[in-house]
């Protein structure tokens, strides 16, 4: 499965829900104000490099660049494009967005 989060993890708890249902092999994609899970010095931080040991997790680079903060992410944190996210969803057979 590929969860998509479009949420900042300062402004709800969709993170920390994602990451409890979240099943090993399943992947993660920040996207949007999301991508802030993604950055290093976060408070989220440490739950996204935990996640990462699990988890396939990626972030949007049109998202990062456009919030200046491509420089910041979390090493474990693959960064896409946005072929890399229509191929993210072809690869796996079902999504969640959490909103």
């Amino acid at each position: 499965m590929l969860h998509i989060i479009n949420k900042s993890p300062f402004q709800t708890s969709t993170l920390d829900t994602c990451l409890r249902m979240a099943q090993a092999g399943n992947a993660v994609l920040f996207i949007e104000d999301g991508i802030y899970a993604a950055t290093a010095g976060s408070a989220a931080e440490s739950r996204v490099r935990q996640a990462c040991t699990t988890l396939k997790v990626y972030a949007l680079q049109a998202d990062m660049d456009a919030r200046g903060v491509t420089g910041k992410l979390i090493d474990g944190v693959t960064l896409v494009d946005y072929g890399g996210f229509v191929d993210l969803t072809v690869e796996h057979k079902t999504s969640h967005s959490w909103l």
